[in-house]
């Protein structure tokens, strides 16, 4: 069994980051102390997937206040909008508001991300918006049909990905939540997988992984089988293996394996049993293993000490989490 394990989604932020942030907005620091601290704790957070033995590094994210903010923020046509819940959480993010057709700025994604990761482009994992989710959590005032603003994300996102090809990134996750959340159908499905069909011709051979979590994968399983994509993961806290349907699947499997809604550590034992479960259902050619969700779900110290089952299972499965 090939095994692959790396972080799924943002990294929270340790304490002392979250203080200085709040310095910063109150008057008691200064930028240039912020972005020390900032560019100390992404070398912290590399050294962790280091130790660990993940397959790529992220450096956390942890200059993000959400996923979608770098494009609303950068891209012409959106706006920032309110702070809204994200999914059945108590976090929260900023709406995106697309109040006409999207435009995308060159490089100005690319500035938003992880300076470590711009040091070392082949080894680092960007994370993306998915097409459907981005679409789904949007106030379009466009005038567009919500399958037009799935078809135009793909092919911007497209576009930020043979940008990021070009500078040397060869892993790309895509955080579909709402794929599973709330699965489409008909035309909007098809639109799906027409939104990811540009992303397969830009990505040039890299890897493209899309994440799913927040319910149940088994009902979403025909469309995701269906992308054109590296992998697809889904989160077993929500989705129960002994209920995949058996299959040989083309693409790999993602399996969510660390749960951030709880601080309680995982069982090594069982986790590996549940990943060998899940590959004698399914027979896939790679089996990615990761949070189930974006670990900044939790505070700093749970959530890093919860990931060393990760190469701990990927031990006991044979093999040394890369392929």
């Amino acid at each position: 069994m090939i095994v692959r394990t790396g972080l799924t989604g943002p990294a929270p932020r340790p304490e002392p980051l979250i203080t200085a942030t709040r310095d910063l907005d109150r008057g008691r620091t200064t930028p240039e102390a912020l972005e020390e601290l900032f560019e100390r704790t992404e070398h912290e957070v590399v050294a962790l997937e280091r130790r660990l033995g993940f397959e790529s590094i992220t450096g956390g994210y942890l200059r993000w206040p959400d996923v979608f903010r770098p494009f609303a923020e950068n891209w012409e046509g959106f706006a920032v909008g309110p702070l809204t819940r994200w999914l059945e959480t108590n976090t929260f993010f900023r709406q995106p508001i697309l109040l006409g057709p999207p435009v995308r700025p060159p490089g100005s994604f690319a500035a938003r991300l992880p300076p470590t990761l711009l040091k070392e482009p082949a080894q680092g994992r960007i994370l993306l918006p998915g097409p459907y989710t981005f679409a789904s959590v949007l106030d379009n005032r466009s005038g567009e049909t919500d399958e037009a603003i799935v078809h135009r994300l793909g092919r911007l996102l497209a576009e930020e990905v043979a940008e990021l090809c070009g500078l040397g990134f060869r892993t790309f996750l895509f955080l579909e939540p709402w794929l599973v959340v709330r699965p489409p159908e008909g035309p909007r499905a098809e639109a799906v997988v027409a939104g990811y069909e540009p992303i397969r011709a830009a990505l040039g051979g890299a890897s493209s992984l899309v994440w799913t979590y927040g319910a149940d994968g088994i009902p979403a399983l025909p469309l995701l089988e269906r992308l054109p994509v590296s992998a697809f993961g889904i989160d077993l806290a929500e989705t129960d293996v002994e209920r995949l349907p058996l299959a040989r699947q083309r693409a790999g499997l993602g399996l969510g394996v660390v749960d951030p809604r709880t601080t309680l550590g995982e069982d090594m034992a069982e986790v590996a049993k549940v990943v060998r479960a899940a590959h004698e259902r399914r027979r896939p050619p790679v089996v990615w293993l990761g949070p189930g969700a974006p670990l900044d779900l939790l505070p700093w110290e749970p959530a890093t000490r919860k990931l060393h089952v990760l190469p701990a299972v990927s031990q006991a499965l044979g093999d040394g989490g890369r392929s």
